[in-house]
């Protein structure tokens, strides 16, 4: 049986001075947002960095494994659909709540900077050109990605800048979101130690060189393909 002081503590507001009075529409837009910037996010950033070529694939016999690309694309538009409703159920509240402090100010420029990052990242995956390569039956051989053109390269700079940079953001939003929440002290334990291990998962993968490019992981390494020709490629694409 869990020790009934330890409990109390853990369900205890992380300010004491404020109380933890919050009506139903910042209740779960708290909760909503929390998934989608604490847990989708990340999620979709780590399979899309790391999981190109899974464990177990035969890779470079087999190419285009497209797990990690349906994996970040679920996972990046479910975190913007319930950034639509977080945002929705804070712009609709009728109530007022104690437990506001003065300084909530920061924690909408950091809910706002996500959130339009977030359809940055939306409208520019419409611009990320055409596709090309030998499974490309639409554009024929040529295309954005295949030939690595001036507007695939524009692309990628500003959709992986774009993505961290609401990475970071989105932890900052999480973190005064739950101080003007006065969230109890479990979600103060829980969620940092979430996200360590995450931190800690990064730098596994990273060490272990799962990071593979892109452009490598759908065509493979062969000189063949123009996007393996170009000079200054880094490993991540």
């Amino acid at each position: 049986m869990a020790d009934p002081t330890l409990l109390d503590w853990l369900l205890t507001p992380i300010d004491a001075g404020r109380p933890h009075d919050l009506g139903w529409h910042l209740k779960y837009h708290g909760r909503v947002m929390v998934v989608a910037w604490g847990f989708l996010v990340p999620a979709g950033i780590i399979a899309a960095r790391f999981f190109k070529v899974l464990p177990r694939q035969r890779f470079p016999e087999e190419v285009n494994n497209l797990v990690w690309w349906r994996s970040h694309v679920a996972a990046q538009v479910g975190a913007l659909l319930l950034m639509t409703l977080g945002l929705w159920l804070v712009l609709m509240r009728p109530e007022t709540t104690r437990s506001l402090t003065a300084a909530i100010w920061v924690h909408h420029a950091f809910g706002w900077g996500v959130l339009w990052l977030g359809v940055m990242q939306l409208v520019s995956a419409g611009l990320r050109g055409t596709m090309g390569g030998p499974t490309d039956r639409r554009h024929g051989l040529r295309g954005d990605h295949y030939d690595m053109t001036p507007r695939r390269l524009a692309f990628e700079v500003l959709h992986k800048t774009a993505g961290y940079t609401a990475l970071g953001l989105s932890i900052l939003a999480v973190l005064t979101g739950m101080w003007q929440a006065n969230a109890p002290m479990w979600m103060w334990i829980v969620l940092p130690g979430w996200w360590a291990v995450l931190a800690v998962l990064f730098i596994l993968f990273q060490r272990r060189g799962m990071v593979i490019d892109t452009y490598v992981a759908i065509w493979g390494p062969d000189a063949m393909h123009p996007g393996n020709a170009r000079r200054g490629r880094g490993p991540d694409g």
